[in-house]
């Protein structure tokens, strides 16, 4: 089971509040009713109230907002696969996971940050097909282009340097792999998004650009990090850190290289920009770049649709709703 906006289940604090509030109702009650009697009275005045049915009302108050949160946040389980049309133009993110990406001079790190940021890509892009390619001294397809944002965003979260099995940063090639990889379907633009440090140590990623612009296709770059570079640092399973070293032995400082980017972006017609503290990047390329694209109609090979199970916790709360109504907390005679 997932929620359709998960966001909401914040609102579930208010079930121990509700609990807190009604034991602090019920203990105020009494000392209102022992100050009003000697305890004997008291017992007998109190004899009227059926305490038991009185916590059944608590008890289904408690639970009717339970369950009215839980439908609030929309939950869902049980999907089926669904053949759609759609119209939008074709994004490949090329994410850079080598492990200069672990560098701290963008906190918490380059890749945390580059994450952030290709989700809220994802928020700017409605109905464009999106695909992700992750690359360092080699590059595969881990997402095929897609309308299901969900199975993409799996795809994200699981994109570590671990996974790659060459070190180093091949961005030439991780171009060729995007190229390769858009369906030549017309009517519709193709675009990369890449996203790196910029420092690439095999291949020529200016030969893969004028690949890139004979066909047509925009490169938005985007840089991570910073000039003056930082320290590559790995953390250990016992705390300590370690620093990545060149085969010399000497610490490596990573710096972020720009001269490259900016080329790659200017010769396919895209845009360059630099990520910085509070601004990514992202609304400008989609604003001013991907927005202006050509949008054409594709048919989705397969999504998943989700079950909306709303009205079963939504149900319950109604129903528990209605019982508290009808339960007496007085005794009958």
């Amino acid at each position: 089971m997932h929620f359709r906006d998960p966001s909401q289940l914040w609102l579930l604090w208010l079930v121990p509040l509700l609990v807190v509030g009604l034991l602090a109702a019920f203990r105020a009650r009494r000392r209102a009713l022992e100050r009003f009697a000697a305890p004997p009275l008291a017992d007998t005045l109190a004899g009227s109230v059926n305490r038991s049915a009185r916590r059944w009302k608590a008890a289904c108050l408690v639970g009717a907002v339970l369950f009215a949160v839980i439908a609030l946040a929309g939950p869902r389980w049980g999907w089926e696969w669904q053949q759609t049309k759609g119209r939008g133009v074709d994004v490949f993110v090329i994410l850079d996971l080598s492990k200069s990406m672990l560098a701290e001079d963008v906190r918490p790190n380059r890749l945390a940050q580059a994450k952030f940021a290709v989700e809220d890509l994802l928020k700017k892009l409605p109905g464009d097909r999106v695909g992700l390619i992750g690359f360092a001294g080699t590059a595969f397809v881990q997402c095929p282009l897609t309308v299901d944002y969900e199975a993409f965003r799996l795809t994200l979260k699981d994109a570590s340097p671990s996974i790659m099995p060459r070190g180093g940063t091949a961005i030439g090639l991780a171009i060729k792999t995007a190229l390769k990889a858009f369906d030549a379907g017309e009517g519709r633009d193709h675009a990369i998004v890449l996203i790196t440090d910029g420092e690439d140590n095999e291949g020529d990623p200016l030969e893969a650009a004028d690949e890139a612009a004979k066909k047509g296709v925009c490169i938005y770059s985007i840089g991570v990090g910073t000039p003056e570079g930082e320290l590559i640092p790995i953390h250990e399973d016992d705390g300590a850190i370690e620093f990545v070293k060149d085969k010399q032995g000497e610490v490596v400082k990573s710096r972020l290289n720009e001269d490259v980017l900016r080329e790659i972006a200017l010769k396919t017609h895209g845009m360059y920009v630099r990520s910085a503290a509070g601004d990514f990047g992202i609304d400008a390329i989609c604003d001013r770049g991907i927005a202006h694209l050509r949008r054409g109609e594709f048919q989705a090979l397969l999504q998943r649709k989700y079950f909306e199970r709303f009205q079963w916790p939504l149900g319950i709360a109604l129903a528990m709703l209605l019982a508290e109504s009808l339960i007496s907390d007085r005794r009958r005679e």
